[in-house]
Parts: structure tokens; sequence; C-alpha cells
């Protein structure tokens, strides 16, 4: 009898913050808004080469809602995940340009984002916004 050797993907599991994400753009496209994932920093092809994303610090997520054309940023968090240095200071850009971003940690928090306009929701130095 031969046996041959049983060649097996290996699957890819989603981490808690990428499923998060995944399911503020499901909730956000279905609220009439176009949405897409922005990857930052250097990632390594399979071919080898390297490709550069958006620059470091980057919400995670672009978008604009339909009805007025207002672009939005959304950086996605666990509930217990902590802002970098290089997202604090894109947020202080964010800031002074008046527009609408915060950090979603669930659903109702990206919703609450967008509805609402509000700008620096969630971030620690605007919690009375």
């Amino acid at each position: 009898m031969i046996y041959r050797r049983r060649i097996t993907r290996k699957r890819h599991r989603m981490g808690p913050e990428h499923r998060i994400q995944r399911d503020i753009m499901c909730a956000l496209r279905l609220h009439r808004c176009s949405i897409m994932r922005a990857n930052a920093g250097t990632i390594k092809t399979k071919s080898g080469s390297y490709f550069k994303g958006m620059e470091n610090g980057t919400p995670d997520l672009i978008g604009y809602r339909w009805q007025d054309k207002q672009i939005f940023f959304i950086e996605v968090k666990t509930p217990k995940g902590h802002i970098r240095p290089d997202q604090l200071a894109y947020h202080q850009d964010l800031m002074h340009h008046q527009v609408i971003h915060g950090i979603a940690r669930s659903v109702d928090d990206a919703l609450k984002i967008v509805d609402e306009g509000l700008i620096g929701y969630g971030y620690p130095d605007t919690e009375r916004y």
C-alpha cells in the first residue's frame, strides 16, 4: 500500500481586533456608507518583495457617508487595546482639521461615531466630545 503525504493548508485565524473590524465594515456598508480597510506599514509579499502601505498611525478604516459625502476614519481596538504614539499623532492631525474620527471597540461605537459625526471619540484627550 502506498501512502501519500497529505498537504493541508494553514488556516488563518482571525484575531479579536480583525473580527471586530470585519463586523464594523459589514454594519457600515448596510448603514449607507462606503468603507475600506487601510493597511499601514510595510508588508512582505509572497514573491519576496515589499509593499509600502499607508503611513504608520493611519486609522484602520476609512470611509464616507453617502448622505452628505462626509469622510470618516475609525481606529479599531479590542476592549483592552491601547493607542500607539504614532496613532495619537495622526489623531492630533485629524483633530486640527476637525475630521470625523474615533476609536471603535464595537460595532455600536463605530455607528455612533459615524451617525453623530463625532470628532476624536474614544481618544484619551477628547473625553469631553
